[in-house]
């Protein structure tokens, strides 16, 4: 058996089979550009030009209003929904599903493809010989957590914002297809790019990209709450999250430059952002419509 078709007691207890690979000639690289925390209308308000030359962005909703239960599902192979009305959920992912072909360059992939283990980079890597390699800016994501299964590398990032410092570390070996996540933190509270000072704006425990402190008062026993953001602070912010749009947009540049042919590059985000709608700020325990509304957009480079 090749190294490429590993089974595991489990797969062979169930009595699950994987299909012959099909040729890596047949096969293209793949990419999922994972946006943290950009919510739709802050995307479509930075107009951005080279992005969207993949395709026209659709709203879609997440599956999730957090960054780790969001990301699972997207490495279920479940990108954002567009909320369909009068379908069976089980008819919509088999439907959606069929779009693997096109990403790929493959033929016949369905969803009971992925059983049983129902992760992507597990079938990408095992099934189809992908190389499979996420870098990530946000540390719940960190390679510790059950997310770095079925990749070949998993790395977080020095810095939460610099999809720049991804981008230094793609290689596209010719002898198989690779598939990259890169989740990238611009769009991330405090929304600052990597040239930009952060000191403006509060330390935000479990919301600034970092979460080491998130217990310090609950265990130090003070009574102590961060003040909550006025209107024009959420205005400004939200005015940060459309400039890291634009500045992502310059970054994509070199992206499309650096790719080879018969790649596929999807864009979107693991959840929405409040900015002061509702009363709300950020992201996570929140239930509001616009924590789940996402950019969505898709497409092959030359």
């Amino acid at each position: 058996m090749s190294l490429f078709r590993r089974k595991n007691k489990a797969e062979a207890a169930s009595g699950f089979h994987e299909r012959p690979a099909p040729p890596f000639d047949d096969l293209g690289n793949f990419i999922i550009v994972v946006l943290d925390s950009c919510r739709f209308d802050t995307f479509m308000q930075a107009a951005p030009k080279v992005i969207t030359r993949l395709g026209a962005p659709e709203q879609r909703y997440s599956y999730a209003s957090w960054t780790a239960p969001s990301h699972y599902n997207l490495l279920m192979g479940l990108m954002p929904h567009t909320s369909p009305a009068g379908v069976f959920a089980s008819e919509y992912y088999k439907k959606d599903f069929v779009a693997f072909n096109r990403r790929l360059g493959a033929r016949e992939i369905e969803f009971k493809s992925l059983v049983p283990r129902l992760y992507l980079p597990d079938y990408l890597r095992d099934t189809l010989g992908y190389r499979t390699h996420a870098m990530v800016s946000l540390p719940v994501l960190n390679s510790f957590t059950p997310l770095n299964r079925g990749f070949d590398t998993f790395r977080l990032m020095d810095k939460h914002n610099d999809m720049n410092a991804m981008l230094d570390l793609l290689t596209f070996p010719s002898d198989r297809p690779s598939f990259y996540i890169l989740n990238t933190g611009e769009t991330h509270y405090p929304y600052a790019t990597p040239d930009e000072s952060e000191n403006e704006w509060p330390r935000i425990s479990g919301v600034h990209g970092v979460f080491k402190h998130l217990d310090d008062h609950s265990l130090s026993g003070a009574d102590h709450e961060d003040r909550f953001f006025d209107e024009t602070q959420m205005g400004a912010l939200r005015e940060r999250q459309v400039n890291a749009v634009r500045w992502l947009d310059s970054v994509f540049e070199r992206l499309f430059d650096i790719v080879p042919k018969n790649t596929w590059i999807t864009v979107t985000s693991d959840h929405g952002e409040l900015f002061g709608e509702g009363g709300y700020f950020g992201h996570g325990p929140v239930f509001h419509e616009k924590v789940f509304q996402v950019p969505f957009l898709e497409g092959g480079i030359r």
